[in-house]
């Protein structure tokens, strides 16, 4: 498979079956070894061999349903997004019956209620809807103001719910926003970008079925920030691995939807190398700015890519928070991917003095994934 090409999770595949009976027969099929001789094209089709019960070798194309038909194709996307629409009025009751029976019950009915209402979405084809719904549950466990952040949490379900029911009458990206977060595929749309693209950091997410790689890129050319995903099976590490601080003369695709981050790497021109470029920072006020101009095109995004310039880790109560070295505000810091230890190389890093630090800002903080020293020091991954 190539990199241009986008490689979905077993739940997506899965998701795209028609019914429940073709869904366990599919998940049967998902394990390399039922299959022989496999492989793809650049045009998108896929091949294999089944085991010997299973038939002869041919192609199977997307879900295995045989090569791509347009017309079938079709057909496929409108019985899914009917039953995404039936299990977003459905979750529209549920978050109803919530509301009327009080969200002390909420605490109450423990796991159950969300695992049950996030497997009717799935059943509906809406992973995204079904992933938003799990995290209800640990809004509950999340401290004292947890009716608060479970009604804010339920308002955003119901405003995606919403959105997707009339997604006729909203303009084309928010549409395409909402396409994306109720789960469904986005693919690269425009012409790509060449540019000379700087690492600016390299992290995975992993769950019990899945690793996901997350790239940020910038633009060092055409002054954007894209997001690059790279997909693995759990417990092993993707394919696509760029070294942060190195910048690559490459192609890249943005997807719609969500700001067009999320990007494609196309065709690579040449091997990374050192970059002495930094990407231009702001103060945090300006990350905060910034953030709120991004929910006003997606209010479902948790955090956008941001590099603050001249910021000083300093200890708050328990915690940490980075400041404006010539300024008075500063943004609550959230541990990163490496735990605690990125945050003491941070502090190592500043030595009480100001850094450049890329990371992501959202509602909870600033969560730091790169820095540099003042001067010509290189990236430090945290």
């Amino acid at each position: 498979m190539t990199q241009q090409e986008v490689r979905r999770s077993a739940d997506q595949v899965l998701s795209l079956a028609p019914d429940s009976v073709s869904r366990k027969a599919g998940s049967k099929l998902g394990v390399p070894g039922r299959w022989f001789d496999a492989g793809c094209s650049r045009e998108g089709v896929v091949w294999g061999g089944g085991s010997p019960e299973e038939g002869a070798k041919g192609p199977v194309g997307e879900g295995g349903s045989g090569l791509a038909d347009p017309e079938a194709a079709r057909r496929r996307a409108e019985r899914r997004a009917e039953r995404i629409t039936a299990g977003a009025a459905e979750l529209e009751q549920r978050l109803a019956d919530l509301l009327r029976s009080g969200l002390a019950t909420a605490e109450r009915s423990g796991y159950g209620l969300w695992e049950e209402t996030a497997a009717r979405m799935v059943d509906a084809q809406a992973p995204g809807l079904a992933s938003r719904v799990r995290e209800l549950d640990s809004v509950v466990a999340s401290g004292p103001d947890w009716p608060t952040r479970l009604l804010e949490e339920c308002a955003l379900l119901h405003l995606l719910s919403r959105g997707w029911q009339h997604r006729e009458r909203l303009p084309g990206p928010l549409a395409a926003t909402v396409r994306t977060r109720v789960g469904l595929p986005s693919a690269p749309a425009g012409p790509p970008v060449r540019d000379h693209w700087l690492v600016l950091a390299q992290y995975d997410l992993t769950d019990p079925r899945l690793t996901t790689r997350r790239i940020w890129l910038y633009g060092i050319g055409s002054g954007r920030t894209a997001l690059v995903l790279s997909y693995g099976p759990a417990g092993r590490a993707p394919d696509l691995a760029l070294p942060v601080g190195l910048a690559l003369d490459a192609e890249l695709s943005a997807h719609a939807g969500s700001g067009r981050l999320r990007a494609t790497l196309g065709e690579r021109f040449a091997a990374p190398a050192p970059a002495t470029v930094r990407p231009p920072g702001v103060t945090t006020a300006g990350a905060t700015v910034r953030y709120g101009e991004a929910l006003r095109d997606d209010p479902w995004r948790e955090s956008i890519p941001v590099t603050l310039d001249d910021v000083v880790p300093v200890p708050d109560g328990d915690g940490w928070q980075v400041a404006d070295a010539s300024g008075d505000t500063a943004l609550p810091l959230v541990q990163g991917p490496a735990g605690r230890s990125g945050l003491w190389r941070l502090v190592a890093l500043s030595g009480g003095g100001p850094v450049t630090v890329f990371g992501e800002s959202g509602h909870r903080g600033f969560t730091p994934l790169t820095a540099w020293a003042p001067g010509s020091g290189e990236a430090v991954r945290l």
